[in-house]
């Protein structure tokens, strides 16, 4: 394993974002999981794009939008700039 991987993994461990990740860095079959409002939202990264609920989306932010109901930043939502647990 990297180190730059096991940092990620060690901050995620700890409860603390991600600080950086993008399409290219996210590898087919990763599961991101967010909690909103009560409800666990898993998404799986595909070489396509992204899979939740039985459906395919191109975008991170197309999810969150579906997910919250605004427009935002899908990697922010997801917490890859730093600001994990903000809502978009």
């Amino acid at each position: 394993m990297s180190p730059a991987t096991r940092k990620a993994l060690t901050s995620v461990a700890l409860g603390q974002p991600v600080a950086e990740a993008s399409r290219g860095s996210l590898k087919p079959g990763a599961h991101l999981v967010r909690e909103w409002n009560g409800r666990t939202c898993q998404v799986e990264v595909t070489d396509t794009g992204y899979h939740l609920e039985g459906r395919s989306w191109r975008s991170l932010s197309a999810i969150a939008r579906h997910i919250t109901g605004t427009n935002g930043s899908g990697p922010r939502f997801f917490g890859f700039d730093g600001r994990a647990g903000r809502s978009v």
